[in-house]
């Protein structure tokens, strides 16, 4: 089967990992990242991952997306393995079938906000589905289609930086962080439209300290020091202490 192919008859899970452990070794120092992670996703579900700092879960959407390979276990979407392949087949798996928002917006600084999506378009034969300046339309930038990233604000570049992931349409979409230091008017653009897409039947998997990103989850993992601590957790409960620890450190 063909890197970019994905089986006729898929599982209900589209983004399913098993047992991911990630080693880093700098000199005679090693850091174990992740520690025998497991998760899955299933279409049309959105799941926020939570914890501390230097938890890991930056390292997990990173496997998760095939930007990284794990040490060990692997990652599958719809069925066929991501993990433990050639970058080049690896981006070509996630070029059609991932979308990934960065906390650095994904935008290459000297191309227009139209045409970092037209770049994403073209990775992929036989696309687009959707019209670059329909996407941007979506998240609200159809009058900053011709903005370089320097030209645009931070809430226009989390924009941005999703119209990006979402120009193949994607099976899967991976957010860091995505409402990170944003006005709660775009926080709320934001997930509104993570909720449109999961409810388009997109598996969506959040990395987030936002309360307001938790309530959008049907499901919550919480990651600690390389562990899944806990799963399913109470969405609103969850939030609610986010919420609560963000104003008693503010």
């Amino acid at each position: 089967m063909a890197v970019n192919e994905m089986p006729a008859t898929c599982s209900a899970d589209a983004l399913s990992a098993r047992e991911l452990y990630r080693f880093f070794r700098a000199g005679d120092e090693e850091t174990l990242a992740l520690r025998g992670v497991s998760l899955r996703v299933r279409r049309g579900e959105t799941v926020a991952v939570v914890g501390p700092s230097g938890a890991g879960k930056s390292t997990l959407l990173a496997c998760l997306a095939g930007l990284d390979e794990p040490s060990g276990g692997e990652v599958r979407v719809d069925g066929v393995r991501v993990s433990h392949r050639p970058e080049t087949e690896r981006a070509r798996l996630r070029a059609r079938h991932i979308g990934v928002l960065l906390q650095n917006r994904n935008l290459l600084p000297h191309l227009s906000a139209r045409d970092n999506v037209r770049l994403a378009q073209r990775a992929v034969r036989g696309w687009p589905a959707v019209p670059a300046a329909e996407l941007l339309d979506r998240v609200g930038l159809a009058g900053r289609a011709h903005a370089l990233p320097r030209q645009l604000s931070g809430g226009e570049l989390a924009r941005a930086g999703l119209a990006v992931a979402l120009a193949n349409s994607p099976a899967v979409l991976l957010a860091d962080e995505p409402t990170g230091e944003l006005d709660g008017g775009t926080e709320g653009m934001i997930l509104d439209l993570l909720r449109e897409r999961a409810a388009d039947g997109c598996a969506v998997l959040v990395v987030t300290h936002s309360s307001e990103a938790v309530r959008i989850a049907d499901r919550v993992i919480t990651l600690d020091d390389g562990r899944v601590r806990d799963a399913d957790r109470p969405a609103d409960r969850l939030a609610d202490r986010l919420e609560e620890a963000h104003h008693a450190a503010g």
